[in-house]
């Protein structure tokens, strides 16, 4: 059997002139699932997860998995059966990361709008900390809890001020973004927590962006987070933990973006170095555990020429794929079967009624009607963002492991979608 893994995706290869995840055809789940259809690897995640916990051998470390990446049950259990706790930023996402079994004092809630609903439920649950993002909140959280007879344990989310460099849209850490406290203001905010009998502080957090390629972004946010460990701890507020957040990017189109042992061996030398190298870490990966790890397979509904352009028209569209809309983001677009044809150069576009529907720009492929085509790196914010737009169902997911293949979520239909609805 010949077999050529992809560039970058080791799990993702063509044998034979076919397309498999792991050790299973493409075309095999195609028909059996039909299309579209997500297909991840769970050795993938498994393997991007032995990157960090490599990277914090020997340290006191818990990963959170940020579930917004990816939130379906299938994925979760992956996690959830290696260890990881849960990064969530919803109520929904509690009621998830409890149903795999996973143990509450692993799981952080994020997020800038928790309302008293969600804060009664994250207490309920005993979870591990809340990362709060605003006085207000606080404020909030406090009288919540002194409701229940709890005390809330937090850590603040601390905005850095740093430029991640990437797309402004996963941009958190800088002083424009929503997301967290202001750094020169976080010691005043800290000694408030502490005063709020409701709460108990245990931490600091920080998450400056999402797709992140560089080290330095993170290097410049760990040496002014620990500038504010230092000051808070000077006011006698000791922070059991750091937590600093996820963000690391994957490779989409030649990304580069370190590996995830050699980063963290990187920052943990710098934390170290300032002392701190006793406290507990989480860090909360989601893109970089599961993106790589799914595919989207599509079928060719149609190639139609045009004077400015060729257009290749799948069945996947904006609500099944959104990034490419929202962010104007490329994913690479692969021929389930290889064709010996000239390849033509085309849109890749969706059947929703919107300009804004295209998967990819100017790709060259070989391609006919009824043919079926792989889209790449669609393990996150895929699924997670998928919607209901023009009435068209949700994909199917399939999780594989080795030569075996499981269906974790059965396409949506039309019925699934009127359930709550009436006349």
């Amino acid at each position: 059997m010949n077999i050529h893994p992809l560039p970058g995706h080791p799990h993702v290869a063509q044998r034979d002139g076919q397309l498999h995840v792991e050790g299973v055809s493409l075309d095999a789940l195609a028909r059996e699932h039909g299309t579209p259809l997500f297909v991840y690897s769970k050795q993938w995640m498994l393997d991007a997860l032995a990157a960090y916990q490599r990277g914090f051998a020997g340290r006191n470390a818990l990963v959170c998995y940020a579930m917004k990446a990816n939130s379906s049950l299938g994925v979760l259990r992956v996690f959830a059966e290696a260890g990881c706790g849960f990064d969530l930023v919803s109520g929904g996402d509690l009621v998830r990361a409890l149903a795999v079994g996973t143990d509450p004092a692993k799981i952080v809630f994020s997020g800038v709008g928790k309302t008293r609903a969600e804060m009664r439920q994250g207490l309920a649950a005993n979870i591990g900390c809340f990362n709060v993002e605003s006085e207000a909140e606080l404020d909030v959280l406090n009288e919540v809890a002194l409701s229940m007879g709890k005390r809330a344990p937090i850590s603040l989310r601390i905005n850095p001020n740093v430029d991640p460099k990437t797309h402004p849209y996963i941009s958190t850490g800088l002083k424009g973004n929503k997301f967290g406290i202001a750094h020169d203001h976080a010691p005043a905010a800290y000694r408030h927590a502490a005063s709020l009998p409701g709460l108990e502080v245990v931490g600091i957090d920080c998450h400056i962006g999402s797709q992140i390629t560089e080290a330095s972004p993170y290097l410049d946010a760990m040496d002014r987070i620990l500038d504010l460990v230092e000051a808070v701890e000077r006011d006698g507020i000791r922070l059991r933990h750091i937590d600093f957040g996820g963000g690391l990017g994957i490779n989409y189109q030649g990304d580069t973006p370190p590996a995830a042992d050699a980063l963290w061996q990187r920052l943990l030398a710098r934390v170290d170095a300032r002392g701190f190298g006793d406290r507990k870490f989480i860090i909360e990966p989601g893109r970089s555990l599961v993106g790589n790890a799914g595919v989207c397979v599509t079928e060719v509904i149609y190639t139609k020429p045009g004077e400015d352009k060729n257009f290749c028209i799948i069945d996947a569209a904006m609500n099944d794929l959104p990034r490419p809309a929202m962010y104007q983001a490329f994913h690479a677009i692969v021929p389930v079967h290889e064709r010996s044809t000239d390849a033509t150069i085309y849109d890749v576009v969706g059947p929703v009624c919107e300009s804004g529907d295209w998967i990819g720009r100017d790709r060259a492929l070989a391609v006919e009607a009824g043919d079926l085509l792989a889209v790449l790196s669609a393990g996150a914010y895929c699924m997670s963002m998928a919607s209901n737009y023009n009435t068209r169902g949700r994909a199917a997911e399939v999780l594989v492991s080795g030569d075996s293949a499981k269906l974790i979520r059965r396409r949506e239909s039309v019925e699934d979608q009127l359930l709550s609805e009436t006349i």
